[in-house]
């Protein structure tokens, strides 16, 4: 069974919604799905079969002070909007199809980061519920958005402990992988200054969290390591922008935004073939 394996990063993941709207173009499904962040927010749409819908919300809300504004902190205690992106959005403004998105047989997963225990979760895609709170928690970068409450436990953004999900889909018995990367093949991360910062400002609440987040950088570069070395060995493909089509996590331009779409869409169309073969 081949899985598809979704990185986040914010909008960077626009780039991914175009590759699945090239699969679902071609009526490519895959029998499951395991992502974090935005990356498995976009991918809730993939399976509800609803081509351009991600990029429909990214190209009207982008810039929508209600999406996207420090007067959200206000309130929410989020830069995002947080009923608005996860709520007014998917219920009124570009409906969400869960009907549809029900209807998928398969097996999808969320990876979240538990903010007490400091360790991956993989909540059931399944029991999806009208708020999107399962999303809300993968989403939820520390200090942009507030740990996100599920049956007494707060989570965080998935992507703190497991960036690229592979070795979970390994776990469940995958042997062929489509990983969907949003940051260049030359992309090294590094200890970043937000991440000391966070760190600090969470160990009194969430000690747990500490570490994980000092050492976020080298998980992820190791985590990339180890999908080219499976690249190599023939179990997977890896679809990823170039350097000079990558875009900022934060990226404001929407002329930007749908080109990272397009260009997402167009590789997607170029390695139909290869992606076929993940299912012989």
């Amino acid at each position: 069974m081949p899985s598809l394996v979704l990185e986040g990063g914010t909008f960077r993941p626009i780039f991914s919604a175009g590759v699945m709207d090239a699969l679902l173009d071609n009526d490519i499904m895959f029998p499951y799905c395991i992502g974090v962040s935005a990356g498995i927010t976009n991918g809730i749409s993939y399976l509800s079969k609803q081509k351009k819908r991600n990029l429909q919300v990214t190209q009207t809300y982008r810039n929508d002070k209600r999406y996207l504004g420090f007067r959200n902190y206000l309130k929410c205690k989020s830069m995002f909007g947080l009923d608005f992106v996860f709520d007014e959005i998917p219920n009124k403004l570009v409906p969400f199809d869960m009907e549809t998105y029900n209807k998928y047989s398969g097996t999808v997963l969320v990876g979240v980061t538990n903010a007490i225990t400091g360790k991956t979760e993989y909540l059931n895609g399944q029991n999806l519920d009208d708020k999107c709170t399962m999303l809300r928690a993968t989403c939820a970068i520390p200090m942009v958005f507030p740990p996100i409450k599920i049956n007494n436990n707060y989570y965080y953004d998935g992507g703190i402990c497991d960036p690229i999900p592979i070795r979970k889909a390994i776990e469940d018995g995958n042997e062929k992988h489509l990983i969907i990367l949003t940051r260049p093949k030359e992309y090294k991360k590094t200890l970043s200054k937000a991440n000391v910062i966070v760190s600090k400002l969470l160990n009194r609440k969430f000690p747990k969290l500490r570490e994980p987040l000092l050492a976020r950088h080298e998980l992820y570069n190791e985590t990339v390591k180890f999908c080219e070395q499976l690249e190599a060995e023939g179990k997977a493909i890896i679809i990823r922008p170039t350097s000079d089509q990558a875009i900022n996590s934060f990226e404001k331009d929407v002329h930007k935004l749908k080109q990272a779409y397009e260009i997402g869409y167009s590789i997607g169309i170029e390695r139909l073939e290869d992606i076929k073969k993940l299912f012989q």
